[in-house]
């Protein structure tokens, strides 16, 4: 087949690499000069007059992502353990030491051993969510669809809640525990603490993440006769008799693969769209105007459906301390409204400066010059003592990126658009239907199903 693929984040690498791998000759269009999405590249300035790069928020992996990990995998020429992924047992401790670690076991003997020796929680603690969690394995980690997590953690002690449960709900699902779709927290948790071996551990990048995932995906793609569009715009989606037209803007530049250009009167036989919901419903909408009858209506019910998510924002603020050094790269950090960032990164250890440190916000609502002045009072408060032998002077801040439309909000009940929008037309995104909130994961499957999708 002849496939269009418009967009270049993660679902749309992904949807790429898999239709290669079928056979299939593919188009991908991407209207920025890079690709990756919205897990892009960021250039920092530091106080000292240094530069450097990181992402425009803090992305997690874990062991559990498959399907990631083979991509991964696949598109990167050496492996990408130890230098590019800083593997570590899931850790949820706090700066003194409080929390959970899982120890290197076997699941389900890690999480076992981990919740018995969790430090700061008393045996009342930790009997409370053995027992919670054993509730969910016999019930298969299904619960009512309109279940929240705070109603399925209703048996847990307050402690627990609130320096694991929430924690984990807000990073997985970026949706506060009150509002967050239970079902879907339960199946993070399946995967993690009952996929197996390594399922459950903590995979923190240690370059950008277009080093890890877009530079090498675009290398892989153009070695395997992709044609690759860069900087190309596409302007408007037509239905025609053979298939689908994509018609750029006039002024696109193209990047790469200028010679594989097609002309606008080029037909796809199928086309994924693969940018945002946002995005996809008003080109999905405006091409529905000039559809068939029977395609019109499904692509109308399609972009209802895209349009009707709502989104949750993620902020990250990026402080410099010269010569600060955590006492592990990830650290959890007791949170509220007053103090709103639940983790903080330690650049340092994760290939960037030495004292450069992320404060990620999670279901982030209150303004940029806010958040920045809670962060830097909550930082000064709980790593007082913290930072190590070398830190000098005060925290300083570098750069606060407020991605407000970052996931779509996973809360329980909610109807996501499907991947087949009408009969050659499809769409994959981390928003689209499927098991996953919206993670790096649920982008890459979604590029596979919409592959898998295929007429």
């Amino acid at each position: 087949m002849r496939l269009g693929i418009v967009g270049a984040g993660w679902a749309g690498l992904s949807a790429a690499i898999q239709a290669r791998l079928a056979g299939h000759e593919v188009h991908l269009f991407e209207a920025a000069a890079d690709a990756g999405g919205r897990a892009r590249r960021l250039s920092l300035l530091l106080p000292d007059g240094t530069s450097c790069y990181a992402d425009n928020g803090q992305h997690i992996l874990i062991g559990a992502y498959r399907d990631t990990l083979a991509m991964l995998q696949r598109v990167n020429a050496a492996p990408m353990e130890p230098d590019q992924l800083l593997r570590m047992p899931l850790t949820l401790c706090h700066p003194d030491g409080s929390g959970l670690r899982l120890p290197k076991a076997p699941a389900p003997l890690d999480a076992l051993v981990g919740i018995a020796q969790a430090q700061g929680w008393n045996w009342a603690d930790k009997w409370s969510l053995l027992r919670t969690v054993l509730a969910w394995q016999l019930r298969g980690f299904q619960c009512a669809p309109d279940a929240t997590v705070a109603s399925l953690c209703q048996t847990l002690r307050p402690r627990v809640m609130h320096s694991l449960i929430e924690p984990l709900c807000v990073s997985a699902l970026n949706t506060p525990a009150a509002e967050a779709s239970g079902q879907v927290f339960l199946r993070v948790l399946k995967d993690s603490l009952m996929g197996g071996q390594g399922a459950s551990h903590l995979l923190l990048p240690r370059c950008d993440l277009g080093g890890l995932l877009a530079e090498p995906a675009l290398r892989w793609l153009q070695n395997n006769q992709v044609a690759v569009h860069l900087g190309c715009r596409i302007q408007q989606l037509r239905q025609q008799v053979s298939g689908w037209q994509l018609v750029p803007q006039d002024n696109s530049i193209l990047a790469t693969s200028r010679q594989d250009w097609p002309p606008q009167s080029h037909v796809f036989d199928h086309v994924i769209w693969a940018t945002s919901a946002t995005v996809a419903a008003r080109a999905v909408a405006d091409a529905s105007a000039s559809a068939a009858t029977a395609a019109s209506a499904a692509m109308q019910r399609w972009a209802a459906c895209a349009e009707a998510l709502r989104y949750e924002a993620i902020s990250t603020v990026y402080v410099f301390a010269p010569g600060a050094r955590l006492s592990q790269a990830m650290l959890a950090l007791p949170s509220s409204p007053q103090w709103p960032a639940q983790f903080v990164f330690d650049r340092g250890q994760l290939g960037g400066p030495t004292g450069l440190l992320a404060f990620v916000i999670s279901a982030s609502r209150d303004e940029r010059e806010v958040l920045l002045n809670q962060v830097l009072a909550q930082a000064t408060h709980q790593l007082s003592g913290h930072l190590g032998p070398a830190a000098q002077g005060t925290l300083m801040h570098v750069q606060t990126v407020v991605e407000k439309r970052a996931t779509f909000a996973c809360t329980p009940g909610l109807v996501r658009p499907p991947v087949r929008i009408t009969n050659g037309l499809l769409a994959c995104g981390d928003y689209t239907e499927g098991p996953y909130p919206a993670t790096l994961e649920g982008a890459v499957r979604s590029g596979m199903q919409a592959v898998q999708a295929l007429d």
